[in-house]
């Protein structure tokens, strides 16, 4: 989930030997043994006794949900006699994983109910369904708000903006949202130029002679699928699409791509450096950590989809070292990828998104930056734009299927029934069918968005 599972400070630190042995799952998950670090704590979250101490129980729990095993956690977690705000909310966000909903927001009632001044409680309540005026948790959001500190104000701020938005108070909905996000930028220390130099020093590092280099695609085997764009994009809806393919794993999102790059280059004394060093490297070194690190999920079907926003920086990297990867960049208006950017809380990263200047000069950075890799891998990436995917479903789910090398299934339309857990910002919406609420909606808020449009303008992008 969006604001993701945290337990209780004041808890005191689980027994030595079971944070041991945590910590030993969590090296071999480093090291690119996944499956092996979920096989360790399934084992340890399956002992007589282990859900018995909360301090235990809460380790254990967030250590399955980030291992993906959230069917364990949901077991480890569900306890009718455990109050303590670690078991709860990691029990909640394991079932919002696993699709769960309602059984999600009853814990998430329960957790409100038992610790009001807990923020992201609220917020990830907030995002689990569309709320009415007979449903809507309003008037307490904004009972509740004015007592609490910054940290927890800012999510119980974003939640207040999605139930607005949800029954059509639109210029409160903003006011709120502008809130939120003011008080999330100031206590950021981060300045947007330097992602928009780092993304201009990746495309001089890959220039058009290194991308030359690249081999020829090879989608007549089997390889990993990198769906990547903007968050916010659609991503998770082309993920859910392929995956409902009999052939096709989705990994979720990973930072497989960045550690493997980060195994196999150089230390380097600053970032310039760094990127020159990657783009200097042999490739075939990085694509054998690659399928290493894939292969140790241990999953069956032959192809694995990496669905990480960001692995758009790395395009260049991706076609360089695996010719068996499809890489598959994901478009959205701008005007709606923006704003959908700006109303989503973000657990860690997107720090450019709590801004709308920040944002309009972000995008414009990446979209240069995507365009320098379609320029220079003319044959390498699969293009698809958010709103034909949800004009056309089938249509474009075909073309897609097809481009990744894979025969025809129906069951890639039925992308909602698709069982497969989903801890994204998005892992409540995949659970609908396709729905159009979205395309056009920055629309309701023209005004407050044109700094936002401005900017866009100037970089180029509208």
């Amino acid at each position: 989930m969006a604001a993701g599972v945290r337990g209780d400070p004041s808890v005191r630190a689980p027994a030595p030997e079971i944070l041991a042995a945590i910590q030993a799952a969590s090296l071999a998950a480093a090291q690119g043994r996944p499956a092996v670090a979920a096989d360790q704590l399934a084992v340890l979250a399956a002992a007589e006794g282990a859900g018995d101490d909360p301090v235990v129980r809460e380790a254990l729990g967030q250590g399955l949900y980030h291992a993906g095993r959230f069917a364990e956690a949901v077991a480890l977690t569900d306890r009718p006699d455990a109050r303590d705000i670690g078991t709860l909310a990691c029990h909640a966000a394991s079932l919002v994983a696993l699709g769960d909903l309602e059984r999600a927001e009853a814990v998430f009632d329960a957790l409100v109910e038992a610790y009001p001044l807990d923020g992201a409680a609220w917020y990830n309540r907030a995002t689990l369904r569309r709320w009415t005026a007979w449903t809507h948790h309003v008037d307490a959001l904004r009972r509740v708000v004015g007592q609490l500190p910054a940290e927890h104000e800012i999510p119980v701020r974003f939640a207040l903006a999605k139930e607005l938005e949800d029954m059509g108070r639109h210029a409160e909905s903003f006011a709120e949202l502008a809130r939120g996000a003011a008080l999330r930028r100031a206590r950021l220390s981060y300045r947007v130029e330097m992602d928009v130099e780092a993304m201009a020093e990746i495309a001089e590092a890959f220039h058009g002679d290194r991308l030359k280099a690249a081999p020829a695609a090879r989608i007549d085997q089997p390889g990993p699928i990198f769906v990547l764009g903007l968050p916010r994009s659609g991503t998770t809806l082309v993920d859910r699409v392929l995956s409902s393919h009999s052939q096709v794993d989705s990994l979720g999102e990973t930072a497989d791509l960045a550690l493997a790059l980060m195994e196999t280059t150089p230390r380097a004394p600053d970032r310039a450096a760094f990127i020159r060093a990657a783009a200097g490297a042999d490739p075939a070194r990085l694509g054998a950590r690659l399928r290493d690190r894939l292969a140790g999920y241990g999953r069956g079907r032959p192809f694995l989809i990496d669905k990480t926003p960001l692995n758009y920086l790395y395009i260049g990297l991706i076609a360089l070292a695996l010719p068996e990867a499809r890489i598959i960049h994901v478009r959205r208006d701008p005007m709606d990828v923006g704003y959908a950017l700006f109303k989503t809380l973000f657990q860690t990263g997107c720090p450019y998104t709590y801004d709308l200047a920040d944002i309009g000069r972000y995008m414009g950075a990446q979209r240069r930056l995507v365009d320098h890799w379609r320029r220079g891998l003319p044959d390498r990436i699969i293009e698809v734009d958010y709103a034909a995917l949800v004009d056309d479903l089938e249509a474009e789910a075909r073309r897609l299927v097809s481009a990744c090398g894979l025969a025809w299934e129906p069951a890639c339309l039925d992308f909602h029934l698709n069982r497969a857990p989903s801890s994204t910002a998005s892992a409540a919406q995949v659970r609908r069918p396709l729905y159009r609420d979205s395309i056009g909606l920055w629309r309701r808020y023209e005004d407050e968005l044109a700094p936002l449009a401005e900017t866009l303008r100037g970089e180029g992008v509208l």
